[in-house]
């Protein structure tokens, strides 16, 4: 049981390589929702294994025995091993749902600090301008009722000739619309519960980024407008103050490695195809999901046997 439960705790180090290549090989729009449920049906299933790893040790403190009714020792392994490795599981565990607490804290505070200062900006629509000489853009998701917002500053608007800025607004709007920052959210909260699913957020991002500049490349109707566009903002933005204020969730078409971006802008549209890498983090996910639901199953039964439901062997 031990065994089947310690494997969904490794198979998210397959994740970024898998991811990597997914990126690369897969229409955007499609790369970014099988590589976002993988990192969280990865994540889940790391959370759920560490909490069923701490179970037998649980169990042995004699009030909460009594509660449930266990009238010995859950039997899950070499006592030792079960210890040992539920110590390192409660530690796991609760560094993991620190860091996450945290980490959601100060995402959320930062959204709302973003949203009060664009608060009042003019603007026309869906778009807010800044009054800052220095170029910046990107989409502000807005609250459950809420639109979001587009955000520019004068830098970048004066930075840009008039077909690369409707181009940019494009990209924008397409991450709102698209809902990128639940993408976004999803992979980072995910990247809190597994150092290596932390690796696969600048993939993520990437993609995001992608299936943006796709979607504003159909409508500008322009390729290779697209692409100048994506390469002037990023010049310009180079000297540009810290986003590290913004939130995660704030998406910026600045942002990721640019010259992939505007590479693949400047190739023939990406077709809908299914590449191996990502039946691979498919079948990752299978794999992670029939080990952890085994491994529960297996403990499941020795609780009962220690309820004295069962028999040893029943």
């Amino acid at each position: 049981m031990i065994t089947l439960l310690l494997i969904p705790l490794l198979l998210p180090w397959a994740l970024p390589p898998l991811a990597r290549r997914t990126a690369q090989r897969v229409r955007p729009d499609m790369a970014l929702c099988v590589m976002t449920g993988a990192a969280a049906a990865l994540a889940l299933g790391v959370v759920s294994c560490l909490g069923v790893l701490l179970l037998p040790l649980v169990l042995r403190v004699p009030v909460i025995a009594a509660l449930a009714h266990v009238l010995q020792p859950v039997h899950a392994g070499p006592p030792a091993l079960v210890v040992a490795v539920a110590a390192l599981s409660a530690g796991a565990l609760a560094v993991t749902m620190g860091v996450g607490v945290r980490g959601a804290a100060v995402e959320v505070t930062r959204l709302r600090t973003a949203r009060k200062k664009i608060a009042h900006l003019p603007g026309a629509g869906d778009m807010r301008v800044v009054d800052d000489e220095r170029p910046d853009a990107f989409a502000l998701p807005g609250g459950i009722r809420g639109a979001g917002r587009i955000v520019v500053t004068e830098g970048m608007l004066q930075a840009l000739q008039p077909g690369e800025r409707e181009v940019l607004i494009g990209h924008e709007r397409a991450h709102l619309a698209a809902r990128h920052h639940l993408f976004l959210a999803v992979a980072q909260l995910a990247g809190w519960c597994h150092p290596a699913l932390s690796a696969v957020i600048p993939h993520i991002s990437f993609v995001a980024e992608r299936a943006a500049d796709e979607a504003a490349a159909r409508v500008c109707g322009d390729r290779r407008l697209a692409a100048r566009a994506v390469g002037r903002a990023a010049l310009a933005a180079t000297h540009r103050r810290n986003r590290g204020a913004l939130p995660v969730v704030a998406a910026g078409g600045t942002t990721g490695p640019v010259p992939a971006r505007v590479k693949a802008l400047l190739a023939k549209p990406p077709v809908r195809r299914t590449a191996p890498a990502l039946m691979a983090m498919v079948l990752l996910c299978a794999v992670a999901g029939a080990s952890s639901l085994t491994g529960a199953a297996w403990l499941h039964h020795g609780v009962e046997v220690a309820q004295g439901e069962l028999p040893p062997n029943g």
